[in-house]
């Protein structure tokens, strides 16, 4: 990940660090109610990863009409809507084609891969797949998925979940702001557990700020990232 910016303290830091070079990363919704959390964290994982090149959004032609990108909230958080290469498969297995296909190009800075349903054919196999080519290539690929965690080849696997952001001075929008559990790591131990933030004027990750408490149903709309349509 880039370190331009100075990361504002250690659990951020922590954070960023998991996502050093080129490797597969789940990051599994919470809950059903948790997709678009954990696709705005990959959007922004990926913009801040130190590559240049495009960023690659694949996703399936059914589920785009429950989020779409929105070019001023992606622009709001330092994400420059131009660097986004959308691929729209007709089903998941064409997905996971498209999104192989992709990592096998060292010019990306990373792909993003929404499958927040699961499906059978994203299994040990095709995640190995992925897993390597992002070795050969070093571009990162985060892979957004939901329902029961499945074997996979993934570096990292992380459980989201949206949290509702502390609002900000005269009642401007809080930050985006996420609740992380780190579920498995193959370098070393699992079970850490951070309240991230993404800071849009810094363009960087921290420690949520107090006040901030985990998103239920009634407060949807308070947490869900601008970047995102519904």
């Amino acid at each position: 990940m880039s370190r331009s910016a100075a990361l504002p303290n250690s659990d951020a830091l922590a954070f960023e660090g998991y996502f050093e070079g080129g490797a597969l990363h789940e990051l599994y919704a919470a809950t059903a109610g948790d997709d678009l959390a954990a696709l705005s964290l990959a959007l922004l994982l990926a913009g801040r990863n130190e590559r240049a090149g495009a960023i690659v959004w694949a996703f399936e032609a059914r589920r785009a009409r429950g989020a779409r990108p929105y070019a001023p909230g992606l622009a709001g958080l330092g994400l420059a809507p131009e660097r986004l290469v959308l691929v729209c498969a007709p089903d998941l297995l064409a997905l996971l084609r498209a999104a192989a296909d992709a990592v096998a190009c060292p010019a990306l800075a990373a792909v993003v891969i929404a499958a927040p349903q699961g499906g059978a054919a994203f299994d040990l196999t095709a995640s190995r797949r992925l897993a390597l080519a992002a070795a050969r290539t070093g571009v990162p690929v985060l892979a957004v998925r939901g329902g029961g965690v499945v074997p996979s080849a993934a570096r990292t696997r992380w459980a989201v979940r949206r949290r509702c952001a502390r609002p900000l001075a005269a009642q401007a929008p809080g930050h985006a702001a996420y609740a992380l559990e780190l579920l498995r790591n193959r370098a070393g131990p699992a079970g850490l557990a951070l309240d991230l933030e993404w800071d849009a004027d810094e363009r960087c990750f921290r420690a949520a700020a107090a006040g901030g408490v985990a998103a239920v149903a009634g407060q949807r709309a308070a947490a869900q990232p601008p970047a995102i349509a519904a």
